[in-house]
């Protein structure tokens, strides 16, 4: 007895200060993000430490950067020329990008994410060693570097950084990108769509289809109560169904489309499940020339208000070329935007196309 007495003893003087307690989401979110947890968080001890101290110092100007460059101009912009209001917002082929979903739209109390990135599981950083802590930061700057420099997420580059990394999968990205836009994560949990598009809390079942993913509670400074899915799974035709994202949305109605640096995959046969899926679903999309074809969107439907410039698409996806809307910017004057996105990324290169559908159109 006296010797297990000792020995766990032993154990506690040697834990370290940061693993007494539980750390609230939120702290986790701002640790994660290189902004200081809460007073009297259990992560305060660690991040006094250098290692979080460069991280912090890291993020700061990264992000400084960005919203500079960037993402200041996409709210402005955002603010003067999406009309369209609807409170769902559908991002398909995002990975974790909160970051421009919520700087293009804001007003969304609900934003439904889905990508082949893997979920990972909570962050929990008191029950990660020393080492993995400063392993996973520095896993978070480099995961993150291309979307902070071009706008968009590096796929094949992230899914091995992220399944490498001690700070596994998207929800760290998440937490990240919702601190640093000003959000307050209230709670986090792994989730499953059932085969009637239900959430449901938990892994998937053995044996059952369903997209698996994770549901994330925020609120912005004035409190209001927001709402933001990733599901990882594939929405190829053979697994947009399965996944059951179709009957989600469903459940939602009616929202706002996003699609940007999509790899052009909505322009392939493989792909039209997705793409119906929006088409029909959304009452506005925003998206760069690498998401729906404009040849789908239907005259007679649509409105369709083209932003920047066409150029054409990078040679890594030659051949995915539109001739319509390149007719489109030739005959209707594009408007302006003064700030980069998609694989065009520099300003004055970058393309957006605003379609809102008609009054008297339903969604269905």
């Amino acid at each position: 007895m006296r010797i297990l007495v000792l020995l766990a003893s032993i154990l506690l003087l040697a834990a370290p200060a940061w693993s007494q307690g539980n750390a609230t989401p939120d702290d986790t979110a701002r640790f994660l993000a290189g902004l200081q947890p809460s007073a009297g968080s259990p992560l305060e001890p660690l991040a006094a430490e250098p290692r979080w101290k460069q991280h912090s110092a890291y993020f700061n100007g990264a992000f400084a950067n960005v919203e500079a460059r960037t993402l200041g101009k996409v709210r402005a912009w955002s603010s003067a020329n999406l009309t369209v209001k609807r409170p769902v917002l559908y991002y398909m082929f995002s990975g974790p990008d909160f970051l421009y979903a919520n700087a293009f739209f804001p007003e969304a109390t609900t934003y439904v994410m889905a990508g082949l990135e893997p979920v990972g599981n909570i962050p929990d950083v008191l029950k990660m060693p020393r080492a993995g802590v400063n392993q996973g930061l520095g896993a978070l700057q480099i995961s993150l570097r291309s979307i902070l420099r071009i706008s968009f997420f590096l796929t094949k580059n992230m899914q091995g950084q992220l399944r490498a990394s001690p700070l596994n999968g998207t929800l760290p990205v998440l937490y990240v990108f919702l601190s640093r836009s000003g959000k307050t994560v209230r709670d986090a949990s792994l989730i499953h769509l059932d085969e009637t598009g239900e959430a449901i809390a938990g892994p998937r079942p053995a044996g059952k289809t369903g997209a698996e993913g994770a549901k994330i509670v925020f609120a912005g400074p004035d409190g209001r109560e927001q709402v933001l899915y990733y599901f990882s799974t594939n929405i190829a035709n053979d697994g947009f169904s399965g996944g059951h994202l179709a009957k989600l949305g469903a459940k939602l109605g009616e929202g706002n489309a996003l699609v940007k640096s999509a790899s052009y995959l909505m322009h392939l046969p493989n792909f039209s499940q997705v793409r119906d899926f929006l088409l029909e679903r959304s009452a506005a999309i925003l998206e760069d020339d690498s998401g729906i074809p404009v040849t789908y969107f239907d005259d007679k439907r649509w409105d369709l208000k083209p932003y920047g410039h066409y150029l054409g698409p990078i040679s890594l996806f030659s051949g995915r070329g539109q001739p319509k809307l390149r007719d489109l910017y030739r005959k209707s004057p594009p408007g302006k935007i003064d700030f980069g996105v998609g694989y065009r990324w520099r300003p004055n290169e970058s393309n957006l196309l605003w379609a809102v559908k008609r009054a008297g159109v339903a969604s269905k």
